[in-house]
């Protein structure tokens, strides 16, 4: 069985349109594209620089336009289940035919606005940590002072932290402390899938009971649960929690390989994120990219 995945912020590269030059049905939903967001999106996904691309307005839009438009190009897109890294959800619910690719973007768009507000009203940032089993950076968050959570459950090892930025740099220099082989602050501009995100939750609450939903074509393992879904209602209700809540990717995957998934495809971005972190789960796994 093949399940397919979708990248998230942090996937996105300079040119990243450029692969759609000799294909008319990819020219076309970017063009598409254009008139839905009210601004020329192709050309900073074709000739902006590095940092044009991450600001998050401009960056899951693009990231969600390049995973969308490669899976609707590819000749072989039959997907047993799907999922998506934060973002990355978003994509994968439209490409399994939940959602429209008008209603998509919208809805991607509304997304990355309102969490740009967030960033820019509650200060914050996140972390990697390296080589820490999982418990003990949810218990070094849990002792920290002021809010600092566990936010993207990446693979065995790996584990972001999010929240204040005084709260994150102590709980780095405590785990630094107990013998974690490495905490990295990462260049993001605030703290996703945190308390520090819910300021957001109106604007985007109000955008996906707007949008309209139809069954997946498959089960879409979402990243709050880490289970698979194909009510709409849950899909709605997972999608909002995600905001504040944690991504459990590496849970995801597991539960996938438990439920007969032994073929992974990454769609989108540079076809090297998710796959990565895919293998340091299970390097029995078969995993390629588009």
């Amino acid at each position: 069985m093949k399940a397919y995945v979708f990248p998230g912020q942090g996937a996105q590269f300079v040119g990243m349109a450029n692969k759609f030059n000799d294909h008319p049905k990819a020219k076309e939903y970017l063009a598409q594209a254009n008139d839905i967001l009210g601004f020329d999106i192709v050309k900073i996904m074709t000739e902006g620089s590095e940092e044009e691309l991450k600001q998050t307005r401009i960056t899951q839009p693009a990231i969600f336009l390049h995973s969308v438009i490669s899976a609707f190009i590819s000749d072989d897109f039959n997907p047993d289940a799907v999922a998506g890294h934060s973002l990355g959800e978003f994509s994968a619910l439209v490409a399994a035919k939940a959602l429209r690719f008008d209603e998509g973007l919208r809805l991607v768009y509304t997304r990355s606005l309102a969490m740009q507000k967030a960033c820019d009203l509650t200060p914050g940032t996140m972390a990697a940590i390296i080589g820490m089993e999982d418990d003990a950076v949810e218990k070094v968050c849990i002792e920290t002072q002021g809010i600092v959570v566990a936010a993207n459950y990446n693979c065995p090892g790996q584990l972001v932290i999010s929240g204040e930025i005084d709260a994150v740099e102590s709980a780095m220099n405590k785990l630094k402390e107990m013998g974690c082989r490495n905490a990295v602050k990462l260049p993001v501009g605030g703290a996703f899938h945190s308390p520090l995100m819910a300021i957001a939750q109106n604007d985007l609450q109000a955008g996906i009971e707007k949008a309209e939903m139809h069954m997946p074509i498959c089960p879409i393992y979402q990243n709050v649960d880490a289970h698979p879904h194909t009510d709409i209602d849950a899909i709605r209700s997972n999608l909002l929690l995600q905001l504040t809540g944690p991504v459990r990717w590496s849970q995801s995957i597991q539960n996938m390989i438990g439920n007969g998934i032994s073929d992974f495809v990454e769609v989108g971005g540079n076809g090297k994120v998710l796959s990565g972190l895919i293998k340091k789960i299970d390097r029995k796994l078969n995993v390629s990219s588009i």
